[in-house]
């Protein structure tokens, strides 16, 4: 067997091999037996018709044919192997440049090769600050609103009320009022003086409702952007008609022991305040996290050296649109298609624009973790691999209902499952205790020494499977 390799731009190889007669006939010979297994050849039992024979009834370029499917089969996996080849994906053959003896012409993509930079030499600066009182206040309120009660007032509408009413608009145009581009009966409206951008019919419509009453008809003006995402309204002037239909007022609930155990934060106030604290306190911190670490991550990524295949970037953007349609399916969006109709985008257009760039993103910043880990040998020591199983574990029972359906009631879990969990565990452990070690090189809390933690691996998968059993 004869190999030339040559080196192609996007980190694959260009790989020729040619095949010496001897084993391309030893092929041939398999590929009679093979065809004779298949087929039915009177005289003989499956697979035993001699070679001669399977060549007079389905000629040599039959036997030729399945000659090559198996010795692609055999040759590539040799032939990356005697080339010293580190495949980073299933390679793939580009032709046959001949036939007797056959040479093939495979693309081989390589492992991704990451050399980083001296990362140790990067600072920055970790100064999260704890949310101030505001914070908690504003959290205070919404969690007020989601158990507050509301009732029918006749008053003038407030900020904070729940508003019924009918809205008409019209091009203001059209002066007959002949053709109406707004038409909505009975629309709930929650009134906010600053109303998001995703408002209807336009941001800060309903700071335009205040003072009304019911029965009340309120007109309105808005001139809509020329790139409105409402194709009816955009670059128009509308007229709107509000009718107020009715008006229910929020009645806040009390701040008491009772409040606290409703909202499952604690059994009575003083419990509540600070695990709201805590909580409010704890996402902050993750958010200002999320930004440090994608900024460092960033910055060793500009002083390293990073290479991978464009197949490896394909699987990528698989995983991500993958997530994507399950965070839609969560939001009531049924696929991906109802999502580009409704982005007015194509697939293509959508991975080119969004996916593309996030699985790159995330390729990256992976290699890069992966090889930091592994230089700094980076490992999970029994007790904090247990810890992080038990808290996975909990997390999804609370959080995932089919994770729930597949453990209640005392069921015992599947190995299958007990094993992506503990995956799942050690890699969340590990991303975060490599994230850690970044932080003390850029914050200068170490020196660039090493600390080395070896896990007993047996001991922690019986811990584990103990754990999920329970």
């Amino acid at each position: 067997m004869n190999i030339v390799t040559k080196p192609m731009e996007d980190h694959q190889v260009e790989m020729v091999v040619e095949i010496d007669k001897t084993k391309f006939e030893s092929a041939k010979h398999k590929a009679a037996q093979k065809i004779s297994q298949k087929v039915k050849i009177p005289g003989f039992r499956p697979g035993k018709a001699p070679y001669q024979v399977v060549k007079n009834m389905y000629g040599d370029g039959a036997i030729t044919e399945e000659a090559i499917e198996i010795l692609v089969e055999e040759i590539y996996p040799e032939a990356v192997k005697e080339a010293n080849l580190e495949p980073g994906a299933p390679g793939q053959l580009l032709n046959i440049e001949s036939i007797d003896p056959p040479t093939f012409k495979f693309v081989v993509p390589l492992k991704a090769l990451v050399e980083l930079g001296d990362y140790k030499s990067i600072k920055k600066e970790y100064s999260f600050i704890a949310p101030d009182d505001s914070k908690f206040q504003d959290e205070l309120a919404n969690i007020r609103r989601m158990y507050a009660k509301t009732e029918t007032v006749e008053r003038a509408i407030e900020d904070g009320d729940y508003v019924l009413l009918d809205v008409i608009g019209y091009d203001a145009k059209d002066k007959e009022k002949a053709e109406s581009v707004i038409d909505r009966k009975g629309y709930a409206l929650v009134i906010r003086k600053e109303g998001p951008e995703t408002e209807f019919p336009y941001q800060g419509f309903s700071n335009g409702l205040l003072s009304a009453k019911p029965g009340d008809t309120v007109s309105l003006v808005n001139k809509y952007a020329k790139d409105f995402s409402d194709e009816k309204l955009a670059g128009k002037k509308v007229n709107l008609e509000a009718l107020i239909k009715t008006v229910r007022a929020v009645i806040m609930p009390e701040i008491d022991d009772q409040f606290a155990m409703m909202t499952g934060l604690g059994s009575n106030v003083e419990e509540f305040n600070q695990r709201l604290r805590e909580t409010i306190e704890s996402e902050e911190k993750a958010k200002y996290d999320d930004d440090y670490f994608e900024g460092l991550l960033d910055e060793i990524k500009a002083i390293s050296t990073i290479k991978y295949p464009p197949q490896v970037i394909e699987h990528e953007i698989e995983h991500v649109l993958e997530d994507v349609e399950r965070r839609l399916q969560g939001q009531g969006i049924e696929n991906l298609e109802a999502y580009y109709k409704l982005l007015k985008t194509t697939p293509e257009q959508f991975i080119e624009d969004q996916a593309k760039p996030t699985s790159i993103k995330r390729l990256e910043r992976g290699l890069v973790m992966d090889e930091i880990a592994k230089v700094e040998e980076i490992k999970l020591d029994n007790d904090s691999l247990e810890t992080e199983f038990r808290n996975n574990w909990a997390s999804l029972v609370m959080s995932d209902p089919e994770f729930a359906k597949r453990t209640k009631n005392g069921t015992k879990p599947t190995q299958d499952l007990i094993n992506a969990v503990t995956m799942d565990s050690a890699n969340r452990l590990l991303t975060r205790m490599t994230l850690e070690r970044l932080k003390e090189f850029a914050t200068g809390a170490s020196d660039g020494s090493t600390e080395k933690v070896d896990a007993p691996k047996k001991k922690a998968k019986t811990a584990k499977k103990k754990t999920a059993e329970e």
